[in-house]
């Protein structure tokens, strides 16, 4: 086996004993029936939805099959389109809740991580200075405005504001440890920032943290009001934009007004941008709008270039080395296993690169406009149907109203008492058809499912939103009976 020559048998020696154990000999084991790379890409849909009931979600599956989603195989994706197995283009404006920054296999990202892999370069190097993780670092220093320049390298959204929720707490100490969060928020789902995450439903009946105080988003006097009654509170935790609260802004004046408030609170800031972030909004950074640096932020999603997972937390230096600075104290919070493991690090790399070569950020900023502008001109033309329009960027959510209010006037008063427990289906039917009868994938909001979450590419184009636009004028204009008859039909189908 592998090439390797038979041993000769060993010369008989006399027996000794010793109290060293003779080795055991390795058990024979079973080899369990697996799929293969190959396999896995040729299952047929129904497998794969059998498998993902038996292994993955079942619960989720339903909701998926409700919506026609389950019918599909995505067999590849290039740049905005997915080609399903039928060799059908599908719009891609869903755009992983914001984790698509370049869109689908870029050809720079693509080549970079070839050439990556062809030179067998290290991917986990903790033991030795990574000088991918040293450069990614050093570019989200020279990206962040002020003195946001110690950077801790993760995975994922949850683990990079669980980075810091840690680094913030531990620079204020104990005394000041009580954070203080918004109504509608969605920070992660691992247990510290599940304990900010404002749902009941995520939360469930799970032994959370309870240092914690919660106010309504964007109401400056309510965050004094709390501050001041309350001198434990040495954190204040929020999304530039909200993303599952239902797209979700609050004005300049109120961060101009928090950044005063939290230095004179001596009060440290937590701008999540998870979402917000890496180019969405048309500024690297969504607080960047509004001319404000706060004390600590967090990115994700898209800085993975869409082909990896990568997080990154970003501090000021006075806080990071107030909670790490010390020898002593470094490996509190250190690198995690994958945290700057090679490939990722020169996948974000590329990512940061082009989409400032490409000019994705004026892009995100203009045609991003463009389609809040046509997306506006329907709410003109539907006010029964679509209550608001509202976002930057590509991070855009359209807002329908509740059932209730698309239908005429003398039936609304008994409907609305149906409004809550049939809250999101007009959107889900939305969705359903765009997706069904138009080719465009759209995305909902977790709090109020009203909301069609609207976060695709930064390389999309006006020519692309036209696409959307014509396809969701073509839905709407057969009124909310049509829309519900078509949904119907497509489930005894």
């Amino acid at each position: 086996m592998f090439g390797l020559k038979k041993l000769k048998k060993p010369t008989r020696v006399k027996h000794v004993k010793s109290s060293v154990e003779a080795p055991s000999i390795a058990p024979e084991l079973t080899h369990p029936t697996l799929l293969s790379v190959e396999e896995s890409k040729n299952l047929p849909i129904d497998q794969i939805a059998e498998l993902f009931k038996r292994h993955l979600n079942p619960g989720q599956y339903h909701f998926m099959k409700l919506l026609g989603f389950h019918k599909i195989k995505i067999d590849s994706a290039e740049g905005v389109w997915y080609k399903d197995q039928n060799g059908r283009q599908i719009l891609d404006f869903f755009g992983g809740f914001g984790s698509l920054s370049l869109g689908h296999n870029h050809p720079r990202v693509l080549d970079a991580r070839k050439k990556f892999q062809d030179e067998n370069r290290h991917e986990i190097a903790m033991a030795f200075l990574s000088q991918y993780a040293a450069a990614l670092a050093h570019n989200l220093a020279a990206i962040a405005p002020g003195d946001l320049d110690m950077v801790f390298l993760g995975s994922s959204g949850s683990e990079a504001m669980e980075a810091a929720l840690k680094v913030a707490e531990r620079a204020q100490g104990p005394g000041r440890s009580k954070v203080l969060y918004a109504e509608n928020s969605f920070h992660g789902k691992t247990k510290g920032v599940l304990s900010i995450t404002d749902s009941d439903l995520y939360q469930s009946e799970f032994d959370l943290l309870d240092r914690k105080v919660k106010v309504p988003f964007g109401d400056l006097i309510a965050i004094r009001n709390t501050l001041e009654s309350d001198p434990e509170i040495g954190i204040v935790c929020l999304e530039t934009i909200q993303g599952g609260g239902g797209i979700i802004e609050a004005p300049a004046e109120f961060w101009i007004g928090l950044r005063a408030l939290c230095d004179e609170k001596n009060v440290l800031w937590i701008a999540d941008e998870v979402q917000s972030g890496t180019g969405r909004s048309g500024r690297f950074f969504a607080f960047e709008h509004y001319g404000v640096v706060p004390d600590v932020t967090a990115l994700a999603k898209s800085l993975g270039g869409g082909k990896t997972a990568m997080a990154a937390m970003i501090a000021r230096r006075e806080i990071y080395m107030k909670a790490y600075g010390k020898p002593a104290t470094a490996l509190i919070h250190g690198p995690a296993t994958f945290g700057g493991i090679g490939e990722a690090c020169i996948t974000a790399i590329e990512t940061l690169n082009v989409m400032y070569d490409e000019k994705l950020m004026e892009n995100a900023h203009e045609v991003g406009a463009y389609m809040k502008g046509e997306l506006q001109k329907l709410q003109v033309k539907y006010p029964s149907l679509i209550k608001d329009v509202r976002g930057r960027g590509f991070m855009l959510g359209l807002e329908f109203h509740d059932f209730s209010q698309t239908m005429p006037m003398a039936v609304r008063p008994a409907l609305s008492l149906l409004d809550e427990k049939l809250k999101g289906s007009l959107s889900g039917f939305i969705g359903s058809s765009l997706l069904r009868d138009h080719n465009v994938l759209v995305a909902f909001t977790e709090y109020n499912r009203n909301v069609v979450r609207l976060q695709p590419p930064l390389i999309t184009t006006c020519e692309h939103v036209d696409i959307f636009i014509a396809a969701l004028d073509k839905v709407l204009a057969g009124g909310v009976i049509r829309i519900v008859t078509d949904f119907i039909k497509s489930q005894r189908g």
